[in-house]
């Protein structure tokens, strides 16, 4: 018997021998309570039945005991986020814990849908599921090229199912500022209408980010929104030249400036090019620390989730003390407005880091250059850690080396078993999985356009983020190896061509070969 492609795998699945369920137009879709996260998840699972098989159920009945029928319930007795999945001839039932796992549940049963003479068909199975870790997110850099509401939403969608729970969105840097600041206006008045390669800008009103926020959390996930510094902050000089110190040019930056032929960063003046490193603001300023926590409370006020990211990376212009000096007073500042900081890892050696800052690791699988003792720091102050190693999950890495998308700085292109072939609990030691808060993919925008640039990138391997996040521990089952990966991910392809998603068919992944499989390069 063959095994439902299911990603994230989950932590307990168990196949019958009995008939499947067959799933026609005339199958009920009865709901067990008028919870408004039982109706949610009803309409989301016709939406996405629709999509993958164009079959339009009815709509949802109370529960009557009609046979045969899709049943959502929340009476399953499991943790958090956790569901249950039932299928044999006569039913399906899909049982949350809560309203996100009953979202989730949904997200499984539609992955477990397959094809063949006798119809569309649900093998009889029992799935037991909950995830490994509490947060599972993925990042959207915004900034360097601005991204429109509606391709956040659509990414929104696809990373919800694959059981993501948070979007970072990176709303700063030193291409542009793309948050509208009622208290500091002049932001988006001078500061948003550039980007890397003159590629035009734009920004995100409060309306705006009122409505991103509010479809995240329809598709129960949380926005975790981030101001970066003291780094990356050139744009602000175009707003408030004041707050800046000039830019600090390396000869590092002068030769990748020379490699992209874009001008180096000039105080006030737009920067259009992809180096780091050289801009600060001026640490020692009380106009600064006026400045942000003007924005930070603003900021927290449009916010529901718990995090606010404060960025901390890559501040090569930026003395030690200053930096030091920075990220204490703005963890305080975080702090303040009832929110929790999330920094960089960087910020781990700094003394004055408020009390349970959440750590973001960014470097590699194997740490290099400290960052595992910088990572440290923050368990040390009573915080966790969010575990983005670039080599693996930075989602902007190529996938081939002829691609246009993407970037090679870590570690050259990372395929899809790269990015599967990880553990947490292994990247950093002293740090067990009850000190780790999560997982996060990140796809940073230098090349990066449009939904469809993001597709290509993200897809197949934000799958294999997902698996971390969410599934046990890697060799820890059956399914959590590679070769099981490859094959379960590759009979996801079409139902990802049903909902849009313009996916890399990678050569390394055993696409099903029933239904027609974009090549690769047809969908950058």
């Amino acid at each position: 018997m063959s095994q439902p492609c299911l990603v994230p795998a989950p932590a307990r699945l168990t196949l019958d021998e009995g008939s499947p369920f067959l799933l026609a137009s005339d199958v009920a879709l009865v709901m067990t309570t008028d919870a408004a996260g039982v109706a949610d998840a009803a309409a989301e699972l016709r939406r996405l039945i629709a999509a993958r098989t164009g079959i339009h159920l009815a709509a949802p009945t109370p529960a009557n005991g009609q046979e045969p029928h899709l049943r959502l319930s929340l009476d399953h007795d499991g943790p958090a986020e956790s569901y249950r999945l039932r299928s044999d001839a006569g039913a399906v039932h899909v049982a949350g814990a809560d309203a996100a796992g009953l979202f989730y549940g949904v997200q499984t049963l539609v992955q477990a849908i397959t094809t063949d003479a006798s119809g569309w068909r649900i093998a009889a199975m029992e799935i037991e599921d909950a995830p490994r870790f509490a947060y599972r997110g993925v990042m959207l850099d915004v900034a360097r090229h601005f991204l429109d509401v509606a391709t956040v939403c659509g990414y929104i969608d696809r990373a919800a199912g694959l059981k993501f729970n948070a979007l970072h969105l990176h709303l700063t840097d030193d291409q542009g500022w793309r948050i509208q600041m009622h208290s500091r206006p002049r932001l988006t008045e001078k500061s948003a209408s550039s980007s890397v390669g003159a590629d035009g800008g734009g920004f995100y009103t409060h309306d705006d980010y009122r409505a991103i926020v509010a479809y995240a959390g329809r598709h129960h996930m949380i926005v975790v929104p981030e101001i970066d510094g003291p780094s990356h902050t050139h744009a602000i000089s175009l707003a408030y030249p004041e707050l800046c110190a000039p830019p600090v040019v390396s000869a590092q930056l002068r030769r990748q400036s020379e490699e992209d032929g874009n001008a180096l960063p000039l105080g006030g003046v737009a920067y259009e090019g992809i180096g780091v490193g050289f801009s600060s603001l001026r640490i020692r300023d009380e106009a600064t620390y006026t400045f942000l926590a003007d924005v930070l409370t603003e900021l927290a006020a449009l916010t529901p989730g718990p995090y606010l990211h404060i960025g901390g990376d890559e501040a090569l212009g930026t003395d030690a003390e200053d930096y030091d000096r920075y990220i204490a007073r703005l963890s305080r500042l975080v702090a303040e407005t009832g929110k929790t900081a999330i920094v960089w890892h960087e910020a781990g050696v700094c003394g004055g880091l408020a009390e349970g800052t959440i750590g973001q690791y960014w470097g590699f699988v194997s740490p290099t250059d400290g960052m595992d003792e910088k990572t440290r720091g923050f368990v040390r102050r009573g915080g966790r850690v969010i575990l983005s190693p670039a080599d693996a999950i930075y989602l902007d890495m190529k996938f081939d080396p002829d691609s246009p998308l993407g970037l090679t700085w870590a570690r050259g292109v990372t395929s899809a078993r790269r990015s599967y072939e990880w553990e947490p609990t292994a990247v950093i030691d002293g740090i067990d999985q009850a000190q780790i808060l999560g997982v996060e993919a990140p796809l940073w925008s230098e090349t990066v356009r449009t939904s469809a640039d993001i597709d290509a990138l993200a897809f197949p391997r934000i799958a294999a983020a997902a698996e971390a996040a969410w599934s046990p521990a890697l060799g820890a089952l059956p399914l959590r190896t590679w070769e099981s990966f490859r094959a379960r991910v590759g009979g996801l392809g079409p139902l990802w061509r049903s909902l849009g998603i313009r996916f890399t068919a990678l050569s390394e992944i055993d696409w099903t070969p029933a239904e027609p499989i974009t090549v690769q390069g047809d969908n950058t």
